[in-house]
């Protein structure tokens, strides 16, 4: 079953015109996802590539095509009312890959969200796949900037705060000869859609999803949330790593979410907290598969 996403799903990519959601877009066709349409003010009428459908609004682009899903490649200064176009066309996920997107920007699209069906992940993250079933996992769904090839449809749930992190533990997960059910990258901003306890959430309900890896960084409590609700609510095994073991208090380090505030946001804290609750931590990001298989 897998969460969010299968090889089912309609997809929309706004910004589909420019460089990178272009080239993101021609990779996640190649990979097998369903991308139907592309959103691009003045832009309707073309198409991209051979055959996809370019509209100038995300309503008329779901209207016409049935997409239920939409990867927002659209420059910071215009991303958020991307978010909300797609709010308001009722879509049921939106993912933003968007890096940059300023802080107020994002305070008042998570005000505008807060009755809306609709469930954002980011903003700047590397979206979400489901593996397919086919030769070299293609035929599933990608949606985002992750490297296709390296996955494997199996029941390994992937949650991460870094993209490059989850595409290590992806990586060493299909080496090892575990498949994944669905790797979900929610982004380093302060502010974003769906958190760790979110996804922990579905992957639990996910009858195919049978070991979790779930990776943060310092900054936040958001890692803690997840691990003490999971330590009452999930009897599935966790394995957890936690980044930024060397960064001093006070300075941002790479994400905008990943900056050391207090005492509980250090990432010795963190995994402490991790241990508490019965998740095996990884020490290294090289182990991150090792330890939790070693849990299986």
């Amino acid at each position: 079953m897998a969460i969010l996403v299968d090889e089912n799903t309609k997809v929309l990519v706004q910004g589909i015109t420019g460089g990178f959601g272009g080239k993101h877009a021609q990779l996640s066709i190649d990979y097998g996802t369903q991308i139907v349409a592309g959103v691009t003010p003045g832009k309707g009428g073309q198409t991209f590539g051979e055959k996809t459908p370019i509209f100038d609004t995300v309503s008329d682009a779901a209207k016409e095509t049935g997409a239920t899903v939409s990867a927002i490649f659209v420059p910071p200064p215009f991303a958020a009312d991307a978010i909300l176009e797609a709010v308001d066309a009722e879509l049921d996920l939106v993912i933003a890959i968007t890096e940059g997107i300023p802080v107020a920007d994002m305070m008042r699209v998570k005000a505008a969200m807060a009755e809306s069906k609709t469930r954002l992940i980011g903003p700047n993250c590397p979206g979400i796949v489901t593996p397919g079933h086919g030769e070299n996992s293609h035929g599933g769904c990608r949606i985002g900037i992750a490297p296709g090839y390296i996955h494997k449809r199996g029941n390994v749930g992937v949650v991460s705060r870094s993209g490059t992190l989850t595409y290590e533990a992806v990586y060493q997960l299909t080496q090892l000869g575990y498949g994944q059910s669905t790797c979900v990258g929610i982004g380093g901003d302060p502010i974003n859609g769906t958190s760790h306890l979110d996804v922990l959430k579905m992957f639990n309900e996910d009858p195919e999803t049978e070991a979790i890896i779930m990776i943060g960084e310092i900054g936040g409590n958001a890692e803690a949330e997840a691990a003490r609700w999971a330590k009452d609510n999930c009897k599935k095994p966790i394995a957890g790593f936690i980044a930024g073991a060397t960064a001093p208090p006070g300075r941002r380090m790479g994400h905008a979410g990943a900056i050391v505030g207090g005492a509980d946001d250090t990432a010795e804290a963190k995994k402490a907290i991790l241990r508490e609750c019965g998740i095996a931590v990884s020490e290294t990001p090289s182990d991150m598969g090792k330890t939790l298989v070693s849990m299986l």
